[in-house]
């Protein structure tokens, strides 16, 4: 029996919520990646080119550190990874995510929360950074259809 989990990056909750009712509708285990040092709200804006979560973007190379690891990932044969979308990509905690294990032979499903973005440049990216993993092309979650979506990747 495959066994998937759904790994989720957060920074206002609605990613959150997405990935709970993912998981939920998935019958999936839910890991949330969090930052070691939590983002506050002067990390998350935008609008500052210092602000952490702008110079962190403005970093290829830039790997936040995770507070807390997933137990036997081996386990896993499909890792949905979902986030919000930041500068049209994932945030850089979610490389450092996909950087810290062996994701080979599993299905990887990403899926994004936007308020304006597509979930296309995405997953040209992903593929692009990790072109080893298997990626399918993953799904835009802005509250709706989740359910739907999820009986449809199981």
């Amino acid at each position: 029996m495959s066994k998937t989990l759904v790994a989720y990056f957060s920074a206002s909750g609605v990613t959150a919520k997405a990935a709970e009712t993912l998981a939920e509708a998935m019958g999936a285990d839910l890991y949330e990646i969090k930052p070691a040092e939590a983002y506050t709200q002067a990390d998350l804006d935008w609008m500052n080119k210092k602000s952490r979560s702008t110079v962190e973007m403005n970093d290829p190379a830039c790997r936040p550190a995770i507070a807390d690891k997933v137990n036997d990932m081996e386990q896993y044969d499909t890792v949905c990874v979902g986030f919000p979308i930041w500068w049209y990509v994932e945030p850089r905690i979610v490389d450092t995510f996909l950087d810290s294990y062996d994701f080979t032979g599993k299905t990887m499903i990403p899926f994004a929360t936007s308020g304006g973005s597509g979930i296309g440049n995405v997953v040209k990216n992903l593929r692009k950074q990790y072109p080893n993993l298997t990626w399918q092309d993953g799904k835009l979650l802005n509250g709706t259809d989740i359910v739907e979506w999820a009986k449809s990747i199981r």
